[in-house]
């Protein structure tokens, strides 16, 4: 069908014939598991694994068929991050109708409205798991605000005048958690 403003539409039945490979109707019960840490610190001491293992247990739990599992060691705010990826790949294709995720952060730091949005086109649902932040959710947000920060003044100062801000920002942030210590 030809709409006045010139786009096409297509039934899905006729993606589906086109695809050939049985459409792009996933179960309702499919669903894939995405975890995300910062660093590989994290992941070394075990906290990818323990948070792929507590949305794990939830899908469970709501008696949900896993399809994949993808994690990331990356910061929330690296648009090339290869998990995340791979779940709009597979969203693209319908391959699942559930995303299951422990906080919105693990997907993106900023943006998330649009990935919520996208797969919401492809047909998927975000669950989020837990309401609760992790204790080490705050340094891991100034670790982030400060690769935002450095990056922007980089561009700024050139490569080498960003190494020596990211170092000042450094002790500006130690300082400021030392004395927020301090006052409790």
């Amino acid at each position: 069908m030809r709409l006045p403003s010139g786009q096409r539409r297509y039934p899905v039945e006729e993606i589906n014939r086109i695809l050939g490979k049985g459409g792009i109707k996933a179960e309702p019960d499919a669903a894939v598991l995405y975890a995300r840490v910062s660093t590989k610190k994290q992941a070394d001491a075990g906290n990818l694994e323990r948070q792929m293992e507590r949305v794990r247990e939830y899908a469970l739990e709501k008696g949900y068929r896993i399809v994949g599992e993808y994690s990331d060691v990356a910061s929330g705010l690296n648009h090339n991050r290869r998990g995340l990826e791979r779940v709009l790949k597979s969203a693209e294709r319908g391959e699942f109708k559930k995303l299951l995720i422990e906080y919105p952060d693990r997907l993106a730091r900023f943006g998330y409205a649009y990935l919520e949005r996208h797969l919401k086109y492809c047909g998927v649902e975000i669950e989020i798991t837990s309401q609760r932040e992790p204790e080490d959710a705050h340094s891991e947000l100034v670790q982030d605000l400060l690769a935002v920060v450095t990056s922007f003044l980089a561009r700024l100062y050139g490569a080498r005048g960003g190494r020596k801000i990211r170092q000042g920002f450094r002790e500006l942030i130690r300082d400021a958690e030392e004395a927020g210590e301090g006052q409790i």
